[in-house]
């Protein structure tokens, strides 16, 4: 049977991650293989409402594969969450012939889409791009592992400084609400602690921590807080507290910040994205609306997008099990 699909646009929402313009890349020439016409979406929901659209082609992708951000722009479009925003919106696309999305981003672009589709039974399918990792359905999204590299980079750096003034460290990553990558770039740099959301570890069991690690003979030491972290109210407090409780300490804090989330893309979220785009495309064509590409174990899976969007990533319990260990 003929797919009924012939233009497909595709759009980065949300915050950006290294990645995205692989995923773009992926889509655009996995539509041109199949001889599917591709229109990239400025903006995201706010550009798809303006009618801000761009044909792409094999050629127009060409050598941002290697490029961090998105060369279709991002923006959070409040206009979108109304049903006035989202009629504009899909009035656009049938003006422009689309047929169906291509939603590269994380939960909140997934649930605007999902929103959308329900009012306008309009064909979908997400890309995971988030740094953060916290998108159920897939053991990973796009720009995560290049987040961990940045992030376990900077540890290594600031280490030298730590050890070199016999300064204990405290180094904030992103993370709001899960600890994946405090969890994994504090085990990948060798942190001492890590502090995570998930887990309230509690101001006096970091000080004990702390004094433990001092009295085995560390000069210098390096705390990982992930920023959605309930130890104290913020890094700063932390330090303050540490500072108050604690003699001997020299205590610095380092927010690595926005740094995470730049940067050119890692092989492994280039190729990733590549997968994962031609994927979702393919999807598409064979009919298959609604879903998230996900990658488990290794292999490209579609889990549905409503459960991706409701559920809740969790930490790897045994990797904060080798962690205590490795603090030791």
């Amino acid at each position: 049977m003929e797919s009924q699909i012939k233009k497909i646009g595709v759009m980065t929402s949300g915050g950006d991650a290294p990645g995205m313009n692989a995923a773009i890349r992926s889509v655009a020439r996995a539509c041109a293989y199949h001889n599917i016409e591709c229109v990239g979406i400025y903006r995201g929901y706010e550009g798809m409402i303006e009618g801000d659209f761009k044909s792409l082609n094999a050629r127009s992708v060409n050598h941002i594969i290697n490029k961090g951000g998105t060369f279709l722009k991002s923006a959070r479009s409040q206009e979108f969450r109304t049903k006035e925003g989202r009629k504009q919106a899909h009035d656009q696309l049938l003006k422009e012939g689309i047929d169906a999305l291509v939603l590269i981003g994380g939960d909140g672009t997934f649930t605007g889409g999902m929103i959308f589709n329900e009012e306008f039974n309009f064909p979908i399918i997400g890309i995971p791009g988030t740094i953060d990792n916290d998108i159920v359905g897939t053991n990973y999204t796009l720009g995560y592992d290049t987040a961990l590299n940045t992030a376990v980079e900077a540890i290594d750096k600031i280490r030298d400084t730590a050890s070199s003034h016999r300064r204990l460290f405290f180094v904030e990553v992103m993370g709001r609400d899960v600890g994946h990558i405090a969890l994994n770039a504090g085990v990948g740099s060798g942190a001492e602690e890590i502090l995570v959301p998930e887990e309230d570890l509690g101001l006096d069991r970091l000080l004990e921590s702390l004094e433990k690690s001092r009295q085995t003979g560390k000069s210098s030491s390096i705390v990982v807080v992930a920023e959605g972290d309930k130890t104290g109210k913020n890094v700063f407090e932390l330090r303050d507290y540490v500072e108050e409780n604690l003699e001997g300490y020299d205590v610095r804090v380092s927010v690595l910040g926005h740094m995470q989330r730049g940067g050119s893309p890692s092989c492994f979220d280039r190729v990733l994205a590549s997968r994962m785009g031609v994927k979702a495309v393919e999807s598409l064509l064979a009919g298959k609306f609604n879903y998230m590409v996900g990658t488990v174990n290794n292999k490209l899976e579609l889990y549905p997008i409503d459960k991706a969007v409701k559920g809740h990533s969790k930490i790897d319990a045994e990797l904060l099990r080798v962690s205590d260990i490795m603090s030791i």
